[in-house]
């Protein structure tokens, strides 16, 4: 350990598996350390007996449920867009030799106190109820501009500037509904609460674009697809692929302390009383908290099921979106559901998720309109964790602190490190990164 490195990376989450990959592919000699016995960090997928140990205090969980080692049950669950660029990030690093990959059965929205499925075809979109039929006239007039919208060909943009107009502005000039509005908004542009309607349009046209690309990618009934055996599985195909290009990696270092030089720059990372040297580090806010401040907190229930979720067509893998609005609150609530199908747990189980970006500190009251929709569950733990961004300035410590962010249909990173700008993208529940 007593060497020099280009880069030091602490925690084995996703974020940072990601970029020890590609800083060792791009050259550089990384050293990859996490406190932890196991790969993932926050983000990794538990089998049973590391599920009940967590959230019960013991190991022991009880046999009906199944063999521990067929469960792998993530802790932030999300689902990632098919065309989404961490999909292209994966597919251009090589990364998915490592990986295989299932298509989601289906996308569903709340709306009045029901759960519909999100048009696929236009078919579906024909039956839907949500919306009239002079309603969906008016939608389709909508989503095909959307559709023929290129930033670069003027001549699609029918003299509306999407960068100066809002979202609410262009809605308007459409006649859309608010239900209607509610449902492209959240359910389609993937938006958690309504500031976006007083930003810029084009981000919601590209979101809504990158939507019906993912959708039309598998021909399926989302626009999602998900790793077999859980998220876990991408923090360890990174982990692998940094492997291969020189990357070192030590888990079980406990105690790791980022060392510091007189000029405030970081030099160096010592563990069990060895120091590795190093010129810039990157890792998850828990190695560096001075560093971060508390943006906010997500409650979550975890649910272990016989049955698939009700009004799903029997889909054995699905996200239902909760608007803020149907519920009262200040931003959306997202229901994940996966099963055995997808290698996450023994034949006939389901595991299903509530998230919610938590705005009381009762996270059974909070979820509980999530959790109605799952119907009779076998087992419900609950969690709640802090959400941090950094706060420093990279430029001055080289220190590039990951955010702990909440997107529930995706992962996001946004660092700059060296020659290298991730600002990577992949839709709990569905995955930015």
């Amino acid at each position: 350990m007593d060497e020099e490195y280009d880069v030091i990376v602490l925690g084995t989450g996703l974020k940072e598996c990601i970029l020890s990959g590609l800083l060792s592919v791009d050259g550089l000699k990384v050293l990859h350390m996490d406190r932890n016995d196991y790969y993932g960090g926050d983000s990794t997928s538990l089998n049973l007996n590391q599920l009940w140990k967590r959230f019960r205090g013991e190991d022991k969980p009880p046999s009906h449920l199944g063999a521990s080692r067929d469960y792998n049950v993530d802790m932030v669950p999300k689902f990632m867009m098919a065309n989404g660029t961490l999909v292209r990030t994966l597919i251009h690093t090589d990364v998915t030799k490592y990986l295989s990959f299932k298509a989601v059965d289906g996308s569903y929205v709340f709306s009045k106190g029901k759960i519909h499925k999100v048009p696929a075809t236009d078919m579906e979109a024909l039956k839907s109820p949500l919306m009239g039929i002079f309603e969906k006239r008016r939608a389709r007039n909508f989503f095909i501009y959307v559709q023929d919208y290129n930033e670069a060909e003027p001549k699609t943009h029918q003299g509306l500037d999407l960068t100066r107009m809002t979202t609410r502005e262009l809605i308007a000039k459409h006649g859309l509904s608010d239900d209607t509005v509610d449902f492209i908004g959240h359910a389609l542009a993937l938006h958690r609460d309504d500031h976006y309607l007083n930003e810029p349009a084009l981000d919601t046209v590209k979101r809504m674009k990158l939507y019906a690309e993912s959708l039309a990618r598998f021909q399926g009934g989302s626009p999602y697809i998900y790793p077999l055996y859980g998220l876990g599985e991408l923090p360890q195909a990174f982990a692998r692929l940094s492997a291969v290009y020189g990357g070192t990696y030590m888990l079980n270092k406990p105690e790791c302390k980022v060392e510091f030089d007189m000029e405030g720059k970081v030099c160096g990372v010592t563990s069990e009383g060895e120091t590795a040297k190093c010129k810039k580090v990157v890792c998850d806010p828990s190695y560096l908290p001075n560093k971060v401040r508390k943006i906010g907190k997500v409650a979550r229930a975890i649910a272990i099921m016989s049955h698939p979720i009700q009004n799903t067509n029997d889909s054995h893998s699905v996200q239902i979106i909760l608007p803020q609005k149907q519920l009262g609150r200040k931003s959306d609530m997202y229901v994940f559901c996966c099963s055995y199908t997808h290698n996450v747990a023994p034949k006939g189980k389901f595991i299903a998720f509530v998230s919610a970006e938590a705005e009381t500190d009762n996270p059974q009251s909070e979820l509980r309109p999530g959790i109605d929709l799952l119907g009779p569950v076998d087992e419900l733990f609950f969690d709640m964790y802090d959400r941090y961004e950094p706060v420093n300035e990279p430029s001055l410590d080289n220190c590039f602190v990951s955010m702990v962010s909440f997107t529930v249909y995706a992962y996001k990173v946004n660092i700059k490190f060296a020659s290298i700008y991730l600002d990577v993208y992949a839709n709990s529940s569905v995955t930015e990164l």
